[in-house]
């Protein structure tokens, strides 16, 4: 593996959920320790297996692991290292402002920026202090901080005089606001992170076009301010032998995946690349993990059971979801979720099911790959599709935010401000400004929208008065009392139905949960869950695709029995799911299989 060439002190892992970036970590921890060297593997991921993984208890403080002679290894909790960040922040101001006031703040300190600036917060140490790591060799994160949380941390201070004139638009300069006595610290850290010497990124990616696409715009963040030294590595790739060539499913799974490397955004090109197998089996225990890379023999496989495969077939299908929405007669269907589950296919296969059923609708994306209006237009009488452009949107709102909260601003002050407008906030609220000119249609007809705000920057827009308080305030001006803003009719369940889409693997689950408990502190409760892309929903004869199929049962399990009240499963498809009739495939629970190879 060339990501193991010469390795520096410092490897971080990063990549999308559900990549495999704590697999390769640990199996790349286990390689060094077998090389005779001490290493430390660090996780801050808050879906970190890391103490599943080597089947014993790994805490908050370095321990070593038992069977790895020379590991040891740590796991910083980002959700609790959030808590105790708020609280250093809101602590010596909770009873002197006004409940309102701290309740903003709090809200402010609750999103992803301030996670992954919390967890920077803590492993910093690990990168600056040379008594934490003295008796390491090599220190091995199994997550990596983005291009915009070190941006932030390079900017200018006087965080405290931006933020009092802040009033308007979300914001991801509030988690700054206790980081001012650690700034050299930070320094020293992103110093430590530049240096090729010292530290190698390895970007983690699948063999699919939206996470190749999604890595290459962290390897040009990342590139952008000085950690060009990064390599890539391929997971979970499909052999390509006889017995995949001659499954239907599987030597359909073969020809995407050559596509999507063949067509690799061409800012990877150049990077040194690997590629790992697709493995049959759990990475859970040492002979697994060695496995992965190639140190030693396959893992043993479990066996199958008949009787979880009897019970994937008797879940709902798409259909069934669709048949609850149809009974409302019109309605705002938005699916929310994670980049790369699927969102736009899915939303494009319920607007063509309710159209086909002979319901009016609009559906509308803001999916920067615009083949699915291309595919659609024209094709069902009832059906109108249309594209927002995320860039436009997002520049649009940038100008506004700066000609307002930014015209005052100082020098340093302009530059936190542009800076904030970076972050993934900005583009939510800003997609989010311009499907609210779409939503009142949904009085009339069914609105299906793809690409939706997370419940955290929806409380931001609420808390700001962006939307709900800037209407009420005009609304009240005027003496109408009987209104409806955007923000009410998400809350409305007899107006909006949320489908939250995910995966059935750990990492995407864990991400869908967390995304629903965002929605539920805004006031609004997700209708259903949708599972896609399922192996254990589909047909297979290749071994290693139904090895796959059995592990995906507990995730299965833990969306049915634990986060959804409904729940649907939508097997992987054989061939891309785009035209009408195989999303109308897609709907039913089937697969659109070619002929199966001579």
């Amino acid at each position: 593996m060339r990501f193991l060439d010469q390795p520096p002190r410092y490897l971080f892992f990063t990549g999308k959920g559900g990549v495999g970036k704590t697999s390769l970590a640990c199996a790349t921890a286990i390689h060094l320790a077998g090389l005779g060297r001490k290493v430390l593997l660090v996780s801050t991921d808050p879906a970190s297996n890391v103490a599943q993984v080597f089947e014993q208890e790994i805490g908050s403080r370095v321990a070593p692991i038992k069977a790895v002679a020379g590991l040891s290894a740590l796991e910083i909790d980002p959700q609790e290292a959030a808590r105790a960040y708020r609280d250093r922040i809101v602590g010596p101001v909770r009873g002197i402002l006004p409940d309102d006031v701290v309740r903003g703040i709090e809200e402010q300190l609750s999103g992803a920026c301030t996670t992954e600036i919390a967890a920077f917060d803590e492993f910093t140490g690990l990168l600056t202090d040379t008594q934490l790591t003295s008796g390491f060799d090599h220190v091995v994160f199994d997550t990596a901080p983005t291009g915009h949380t070190i941006r932030l941390l390079q900017l200018p201070a006087a965080w405290s005089g931006f933020l009092a004139s802040n009033t308007e638009g979300a914001s991801c300069l509030g988690p700054l606001a206790g980081l001012q006595k650690q700034r050299e610290q930070y320094s020293a850290a992103v110093a430590a992170l530049a240096d090729a010497a010292r530290t190698r990124l390895v970007l983690v990616a699948r063999a699919q076009a939206s996470t190749l696409r999604e890595v290459a715009r962290t390897h040009a963040e990342l590139a952008a301010i000085g950690l060009s030294r990064q390599f890539l590595v391929i997971n979970g790739v499909l052999a390509d032998d006889a017995e995949a060539r001659a499954d239907g499913l599987a030597a359909a799974v073969l020809r995407r995946e050559r596509d999507a490397l063949a067509a690799i955004p061409e800012p990877l090109r150049g990077l040194p690349t690997d590629h790992v197998p697709l493995m049959p089996f759990n990475l859970v225990g040492l002979p697994a993990l060695r496995a992965l890379l190639g140190t030693t023999g396959s893992s043993p496989l479990e066996a199958s059971s008949a009787a979880r495969v009897h019970a994937v077939a008797a879940l709902p299908n798409l259909g069934s979801l669709v048949d609850g929405l149809a009974a409302d007669g019109h309605g705002l269907v938005m699916l929310m979720g994670k980049g790369g589950v699927g969102k736009t296919t899915l939303a494009a296969a319920i607007a063509v099911e309710l159209a086909r059923r002979g319901f009016p609708v609009h559906l509308t994306t803001s999916d920067p790959a615009a083949h699915l209006a291309e595919t659609l237009e024209g094709s069902l009488g009832n059906l109108a599709v249309s594209r927002i452009d995320p860039l436009v949107e997002t520049e649009r709102y940038r100008q506004h935010v700066l000609e307002t909260s930014g015209k005052d601003l100082d020098t340093h002050g302009r530059a936190m401000l542009e800076e904030d407008l970076r972050s993934p906030c900005t583009e939510e609220i800003a997609v989010f400004q311009a499907f609210s000119r779409v939503i009142r249609e949904a009085g009339k007809k069914f609105v299906v929208m793809d690409t939706a705000p997370t419940g955290h920057t929806l409380l931001l827009l609420d808390a700001t008065g962006a939307y709900h308080k800037e209407i009420a305030r005009h609304m009240d001006k005027s003496g109408v009392t009987h209104f409806t803003t955007p923000m009410m009719q998400l809350q409305d369940p007899k107006q909006t139905k949320v489908l939250i889409v995910t995966l059935a693997e750990t990492t995407p689950v864990l991400e869908a949960a967390n995304l629903q408990a965002d929605l539920r502190r805004a006031g609004i409760e997700p209708w259903a869950w949708i599972i896609n892309n399922s192996v254990a929903a589909a047909r297979t004869d290749a071994a290693v695709l139904r090895r796959r199929a059995e592990q995906e049962w507990p995730q299965i399990e833990a969306v049915r029995e634990h986060h959804a009240r409904r729940v649907a499963l939508v097997p992987v498809q054989a061939e891309e799911p785009i035209g009408v009739s195989r999303l109308v495939a897609l709907v039913a629970g089937q697969s659109k299989e070619p002929a199966r190879p001579a």
